[in-house]
């Protein structure tokens, strides 16, 4: 893969062309960009895949829950459905994605969950089937310009910033970095545990951030326990050598957490979104116990042959400077109030 990349690097002016026209495009107004006389929070990145979007925004739905009724609207990758889907009782999926189907798990009863890959026409349906809709999160929609969000937050991995990154098909970025000018918050994900002013200092002049950004750093912490249809164990209890099945982004922090607990484990690591296959479910009957990620468990639970040996282990975003998070989003919020 990495020899492919550097066989593409000819390509990359021709994507950046590509991309970089678009959106001028859309910032001269030749391509319309619609705006919404309600609050609407766009989550995204630069970067291709694995910043951190979902734990994001259920961090903003438990901000904003408590206030004002929330919906979450993705366009459900891999999903097995077209068109505009709102979650319920019966959906699985297949109909809604990992993603979307995860918030409607957790959320149920504080977040209404929808699907659409044109985020105009989700949006639409959203406020015409729930009257009291109050705030719409866009999950992974940096690059969908047809909505223009009232307030956008791009995600950039610590270990990973796209000041030092490059377009595609070389490099991970979906666009040039000058589309970072959109955001009004910048969150730096996956910090490490312990972070020094001289580190932040660093990274804060590489982004160089606007006069209207303000940019947070947050890290990932996991449970102590996990979870599966069979009940709640204690790391302790887990057995041991167990088997560690991935299907994201960047298996890497969780890998390093389960060593950093002293665990014995076999990893299957898959690509991100992966679709399991029946030998891959003949394989998992075979192990003892089986830990996942939640996004993976969403996809897996519905395996009857291996549910019973099957946990997720959840985690969830701490930002520092919590409360000035918050009350960025808040100010927002009552921005449309009148």
């Amino acid at each position: 893969m990495k020899l492919l990349r550097k066989i593409l690097v000819p390509f990359v002016p021709v994507y950046y062309l590509i991309t970089w026209v678009r959106n001028k495009m859309f910032d001269f107004g030749i391509k319309k960009s619609i705006s919404y006389p309600f609050p609407v929070i766009c989550v995204g990145n630069l970067s291709t895949g694995g910043t951190g979007k979902t734990p994001m925004i259920e961090y903003l739905i438990k901000v904003l829950k408590k206030d004002y009724r929330v919906a979450t609207l993705s366009r459900g990758y891999k999903r097995q459905s077209k068109g505009f889907l709102l979650a319920n009782t019966t959906s699985t999926v297949n109909d809604l994605g990992d993603e979307p189907f995860q918030f409607y798990n957790k959320f149920k009863e504080d977040a209404i969950v929808a699907v659409d890959a044109d985020r105009n026409n989700g949006i639409k349906n959203l406020k015409q089937l729930k009257k009291d809709l109050e705030v719409v999160l866009l999950d992974d929609a940096f690059q969908h310009r047809y909505v223009n969000a009232g307030l956008n937050i791009l995600l950039t991995t610590y270990s990973n910033l796209y000041t030092s990154d490059i377009v595609l098909p070389t490099g991970n970025l979906r666009e040039p970095r000058i589309g970072a000018r959109r955001a009004q918050i910048i969150v730096i994900t996956k910090c490490p545990e312990v972070i020094n002013k001289m580190d932040k200092d660093r990274i804060l002049s590489r982004i160089n951030p606007l006069a209207y950004q303000d940019v947070f750093f947050s890290r990932i912490t996991y449970s102590n326990k996990v979870y599966g249809a069979s009940g709640t164990l204690e790391f302790a209890y887990l057995p041991e050598n167990f088997t560690l099945v991935t299907g994201i982004a960047n298996a890497s922090p969780l890998v390093r957490f389960l060593e950093g607990k002293g665990m014995l484990f076999e990893h299957l690591n898959y690509d991100d979104h992966y679709n399991f296959t029946n030998e891959d479910l003949n394989t998992f009957k075979e192990k003892s116990c089986i830990l996942t990620t939640e996004k993976d468990y969403m996809r897996l639970k519905q395996y009857n042959s291996i549910t019973d040996k099957l946990y997720y282990l959840p985690i969830e975003v701490v930002i520092d400077r919590p409360q000035f998070f918050e009350e960025r989003i808040i100010k927002f919020m009552k921005s449309f109030k009148n």
